[in-house]
């Protein structure tokens, strides 16, 4: 599927680059945008035929001095088991098909239902998440963990969760997401609360009032380490 992306995409955006998570980057011409394509997030699940898994599409411009990377401007994180087509553009909102997207309006962590990433098979660390996880767990309404980065802050965006955390990820995995949550008016931020194009070592997503909540209790957990 990959394969087919870089095909169909160099030809209807010639010059362009590429980041992808099997065929790594693929330098474009200078001072032209790039791609950030996961072409199957939650490989997992569908291998053991668990209908949920998506494609995550990006589009990231390059700083203005040409030697590095900045805003993303598009985004898109396709659904194919319910059709679902999250899409979002820069200062142009966000929309799951054809209806405006906005973060959910819940300002209270006992109602809230977080979404989050599991350390696995080596990867990040398992004793950081379960601190978070003791600190958020009881103040909370649920924790989900679908096994798909890209979907759960599709999520955030659409208000179906109200935040998600995770740590060691990649680009691909967040890029299309960040936009999404910030043009569904919410707020992305790496576990010191910094605001970056894209957030993946460390990711903190939600709206207004349970991000800043979120965020003081996962950096008292940290601090307690």
């Amino acid at each position: 599927s990959e394969r087919t992306l870089w095909d169909e995409l160099r030809v209807a955006r010639p010059g362009w680059g590429f980041l992808m998570e099997e065929g790594g980057e693929i330098p474009g011409e200078e001072g032209k945008p790039r791609f950030i394509i996961d072409p199957l997030d939650g490989t997992t699940n569908f291998l053991h035929g668990i209908p949920h898994f998506a494609i995550s599409i990006a589009v990231q411009e390059p700083t203005l001095d040409g030697k590095g990377w900045g805003d993303v401007t598009a985004a898109l994180v396709y659904q194919p088991i319910t059709d679902e087509s999250f899409w979002a553009e820069k200062a142009q909102g966000a929309w799951l098909q054809d209806r405006r997207l906005r973060v959910s309006a819940r300002r209270h962590l006992d109602e809230a239902l977080i979404a989050t990433g599991i350390p696995f098979a080596g990867r990040g660390d398992i004793n950081e998440w379960a601190r978070i996880y003791a600190e958020l767990g009881p103040r909370i309404a649920g924790i989900r963990r679908f096994g798909v980065a890209s979907l759960d802050l599709a999520w955030v965006a659409a208000g179906r969760f109200d935040g998600f955390w995770e740590s060691s990820l990649y680009p691909w995995d967040t890029a299309a997401g960040c936009l999404l949550v910030r043009e569904a008016g919410g707020f992305v931020s790496d576990y010191k609360g910094r605001s970056q194009p894209i957030c993946d070592e460390t990711v903190l997503a939600g709206n207004d009032a349970l991000h800043s909540k979120l965020h003081k209790l996962l950096v008292g957990a940290l601090r307690n380490a």
